[in-house]
């Protein structure tokens, strides 16, 4: 590697796919691009058609190397690593704890592989942010035999993204040295929270898999374990029960639409299930506000990201409604003309500072894997 490097990163989410050509150090950004609403074959598309526009593209012929967003390493893979067979297949082996994740990450991770095999890959891992959450957020109340031999554990997810809103809010806030405290909301087709002291996470709202937590496009976050027992006493298998978590709740569950653009024009348009879906979603971020402001006996800033936090005026001002006497007011005005951010959206008299702060995970993955492969050189 030279001591300027042009790293390609692929991110490889549940139903898009996000691409940058990022020179490091520095983060410029020669190149970038999205592909959304990826159907169930649409990702092979989308990367053959990446491929071609990269070939066209001049500046990456000398591209040093590829990051590859993974969302679960589980308790294997905590930093970042060069991609080769038996990693593949650990990534593969972890699929099942997040299937909608690491199948299209591994899918990828192979076809990017065989476009560029001399370039060295790195996969950068969601879950290697929390690996170190304290015990008290990261230990599950169960049979404490039985989860060290199954390795059931808070993993968390969406780590590369609340990492960096974290660090982009406390250069905002000028608070680079101090001992700041966040609560960080990515909400995007997935979302979750964190509670963050000084760059360090001590919770976080999804767990062994991606599945709980906040309301999501097609999960439906926290469920009482109970209602599962009862599915597999009505005669419903694990597969059944699997499809119906995955793919069948949250918004899509609650409003027949996991797209949130479609979700606030069925609002809109007076659709009742509509409604209650965008109330119950709201709500659902609304609890885990006061729940983190607990966990971080106060916070100084809670931050909005990912592509409804970014983009969605409404949804920030009605999540944190009502929030007034836990010293969070949000200015209308500011919330509507918050635009690319970062920016302030809270009122002047908010004892919590209310933040939009742009998620640049492929910018922070080209960080992470230019920092390996020159740490790997020298």
């Amino acid at each position: 590697m030279t001591s300027s490097d042009l790293v390609l990163v692929l991110n490889a989410g549940s139903s898009s796919l996000k691409y940058q050509v990022v020179r490091e150090p520095g983060g410029d950004a020669l190149l970038r691009g999205v592909v959304e609403r990826l159907g169930p074959d649409g990702l092979p598309a989308a990367l053959d058609e990446l491929t071609a526009r990269l070939a066209g593209a001049g500046p990456v012929e000398d591209l040093t190397a590829i990051g590859h967003r993974v969302v679960h390493g589980g308790d294997r893979h905590t930093r970042p690593e060069l991609v080769d067979d038996a990693l593949l297949e650990s990534i593969e082996e972890l699929s099942a704890l997040a299937p909608l994740h690491n199948p299209p990450a591994l899918d990828v991770l192979r076809r990017a592989i065989g476009a560029w095999p001399a370039l060295p890959h790195v996969a950068v891992f969601d879950t290697a942010f929390f690996a170190d959450l304290p015990l008290t957020a990261a230990t599950p109340a169960i049979d404490r035999d039985l989860a060290a031999r199954a390795g059931i554990r808070r993993f968390g997810m969406h780590g590369t993204s609340h990492a960096w809103v974290a660090e982009q809010s406390a250069i905002h806030l000028g608070s680079t040295g101090g001992d700041l405290a966040v609560v960080t909301l990515h909400l995007g087709s997935g979302a979750s929270a964190a509670a963050i002291r000084n760059g360090r996470p001590l919770e976080t709202s999804m767990g062994f898999t991606p599945l709980e937590g906040l309301v999501m496009g097609t999960r439906g976050g926290d469920l009482d374990p109970g209602i599962l027992l009862h599915l597999l006493r009505l005669g419903w298998d694990a597969d059944r029960i699997g499809d119906l978590l995955h793919h069948h709740s949250g918004l899509q569950g609650l409003s027949g639409t996991s797209d949130f653009r479609d979700l606030l024009g069925a609002v809109d348009n007076g659709d009742e299930a509509a409604r209650s879906a965008y109330d119950v979603y709201c709500h659902r971020i609304r609890k885990y506000v006061g729940a983190y402001l607990a966990v971080l006996d106060g916070a100084d800033a809670v931050v909005f990201t990912g592509g409804v936090g970014e983009n969605v005026p409404r949804v920030r001002a009605d999540a944190l409604a009502g929030l007034d006497r836990l010293g969070i007011e949000v200015d209308d005005h500011r919330n509507d003309h918050a635009g690319a951010g970062p920016a302030t959206i809270s009122t002047d008299r908010s004892r919590v500072t209310v933040l939009v702060v742009p998620t640049d995970e492929e910018r922070a993955i080209a960080r992470q894997v230019h920092a390996l492969l020159r740490g790997a050189q020298a």
